[in-house]
């Protein structure tokens, strides 16, 4: 079926519309980031850098890592722009853009975000590893599409939604497991985690400047929940929507995030670059190997 061109945008020079990246010029192996000044710490690892470009919050680069082929790609902030960043990635790796239609055999990226967190277990420390096994969205994304309920985790959610009393006015929380492939390569270097994803910084995490919350026992709620072994362990605000729609696009995906703060302890580290580019590095050791 020839996908019209209302529905997937590519530029006058061969480039998905918000990425600006060609197909030749993606790898299979990808390195997300929300910051777009990470892109040239990340890229600065490689050997050689084959090509790169920007537009808007979109900066990325391909190049090679101890002879893999990457790219990294800057996302912004939000689950919303994932929504953007896996549904063009995915084109550009499983649509022919000169005859706009699914190519006959799929194509699986491997897709793994770098990040940043606050960390609500007392026993985690900051600056701590977090690979997210399982994502919670509360942003709603994945509830847009179809047979969500295929990939999630029902049982996690019901067991949710009744321990911190979910406000009906939110959207219906989604849980999803990391690819394997990356719980696999990246686990034994990892905090198991379970992350809750947000869909703002403030108000969504708990926290209180000028405005009450709908949740306000959330964050003590959210700490205290456990289900199968498994404890909520940190907030950030993308991991989600990539652990979702890779698994409804058939690719491998996952977050690993620096613990920066703490909500528990109400700490924070404001110098945490260092600690960032010791996960960046390990973790493109771990993708090459």
């Amino acid at each position: 079926m020839r996908i019209p061109e209302s529905e997937l945008i590519i530029n006058g020079d061969g480039s998905v519309f918000h990425l600006h990246i060609r197909p030749e010029q993606l790898a299979d192996t990808v390195i997300l980031v929300g910051d777009p000044g990470r892109v040239a710490m990340v890229s600065s690892f490689f050997s050689s850098v084959e090509c790169q470009g920007s537009s808007r919050e979109f900066v990325w680069a391909t190049g090679l890592y101890k002879g893999k082929r990457m790219t990294v790609l800057s996302t912004g902030i939000g689950t919303d722009n994932i929504d953007i960043v896996m549904t063009e990635l995915d084109a550009l790796a499983n649509v022919d853009f000169n005859t706009r239609e699914e190519k006959p055999e799929h194509k699986c990226l491997n897709i793994l975000r770098i990040g940043t967190c606050g960390a609500i277990q007392p026993e985690i420390p900051l600056g701590a590893f977090i690979l997210s096994h399982i994502s919670v969205g509360c942003d709603g994304l994945l509830n847009w599409y179809d047979n969500r309920d295929s990939i999630a985790l029902l049982d996690f959610e019901e067991a949710f939604k009744e321990h911190v009393h979910w406000n009906k006015h939110l959207p219906d929380p989604y849980f999803v497991r990391a690819g394997q492939g990356i719980i696999d390569r990246m686990a034994d270097c990892t905090v198991k985690g379970m992350t809750i994803s947000a869909s703002g910084f403030y108000g969504p995490q708990g926290r209180v400047v000028r405005q009450g919350l709908a949740m306000p026992d959330m964050l003590r709620d959210f700490e205290s929940f456990e289900f199968k072994g498994y404890k909520i362990t940190n907030f950030e605000m993308e991991g989600s929507a990539l652990a979702g729609m890779a698994a409804k696009l058939g690719h491998e995906a996952g977050t690993v995030c620096c613990a920066i703060a703490h909500r528990y302890l109400k700490d924070a580290n404001t110098d945490y670059k260092p600690r960032v580019k010791e996960l960046v590095d390990l973790s493109l050791n771990k993708l090459s190997a």
